[in-house]
């Protein structure tokens, strides 16, 4: 052999080396890559199921409004909303949220719908078990509910028979020692077009009304908000249903949006004189996935100074 023929030899010998070592880092970067994403996957899927879905946050606010009777000055409203049982939420998580929510010795607590995920059976047994643990929650004044889009019949038997008031298109004034009560006004799903706001402003049409109550208006899809405020007042508005997008990024905001929730669905707005709050819900609807969105409970404290 030629030593021109060695040299090619040689050179042909260190170019496969050459390529055989490029094609092996190929590889490992590759299982790198691979076992980066596995991982990341794995720790989003534990921490989705186990933090990001079920660890339940309070979100405080102080309501400061002169028009609050100086009665109800002082007085704790908690609201939840989007229990969605079946879906990120069971038994044993019921029963820790009616832990949280007493902890607050709440005055009132109001509950914005959608009960029961829409794809989730409920049992007999079940459906005990969650009424005795929703007649668990206490409150002083009053315990208050409306529909959302997912509740049926099957809701209204429950919230009724867990002591909860349901505001379906309707009011209640609400005294507390005093002469001069709040009035608070529950309107139906838009979603599930039952809703008629005439008719849960009903109080109103009565000539001798006094329309400088202080008004809580509760109920279900955010986007209501401009329905409701079309002709009539509201000092605070509390809805659920959007769950604040799901997943939040920074700069961005909610990503998730809802139909129902198009116009509204971030914790808080002011609209005009109104003061509207939004809750994220306490399980998940749909993606089945929060980030950077926990599910909560809000509480309120009223003040009128």
């Amino acid at each position: 052999m030629t030593r021109e023929e060695l040299n090619r030899e040689k050179q042909s010998e260190i170019l496969s080396e050459e390529k055989r070592e490029k094609r092996k880092k190929t590889v490992i970067f590759c299982a790198k890559i691979i076992f980066i994403l596995v991982a990341g996957v794995t720790i989003f899927y534990l921490l989705n199921t186990y933090i990001f879905t079920k660890k339940v946050i309070v979100k405080e606010e102080r309501i400061i409004d002169e028009r609050i009777p100086d009665n109800f000055s002082g007085t704790k409203i908690i609201q939840f909303s989007d229990l969605h049982y079946g879906s990120t939420v069971f038994m044993s998580d019921v029963k820790n949220l009616v832990k949280l929510i007493n902890t607050r010795n709440p005055d009132l607590v109001i509950f914005t719908g959608d009960l029961i995920d829409k794809d989730y059976k409920i049992s007999s047994k079940e459906r005990e078990k969650l009424i005795k643990a929703l007649s668990g929650i206490k409150a002083s004044i009053g315990k208050y509910a409306v529909m959302g889009d997912e509740d049926g019949d099957e809701y209204t038997t429950i919230i009724k028979q867990a002591n909860f008031s349901l505001l379906n298109n309707s009011y209640d004034l609400i005294y507390d020692d005093d002469n001069l009560p709040v009035i608070i006004i529950g309107v139906g799903s838009l979603l599930g077009k039952n809703y008629n706001i005439d008719e849960a402003y009903s109080y109103f049409k009565d000539a001798n009304s006094n329309s400088n109550l202080y008004k809580i208006v509760i109920f279900h899809e955010p986007d209501l908000t401009d329905y409701i405020l079309s002709g009539n007042e509201a000092n605070l508005l509390l809805a659920g249903h959007s769950h604040n997008g799901n997943i939040i990024l920074p700069f961005i905001g909610g990503v998730v949006k809802y139909e129902g929730a198009n116009n509204y669905y971030s914790e808080k707005y002011n609209v005009g004189n109104s003061k509207l709050f939004i809750s994220s819900g306490v399980g998940t609807n749909g993606v089945g996935v929060r980030f950077l969105c926990q599910p909560s409970i809000n509480f309120f404290r009223l003040s009128n100074k």
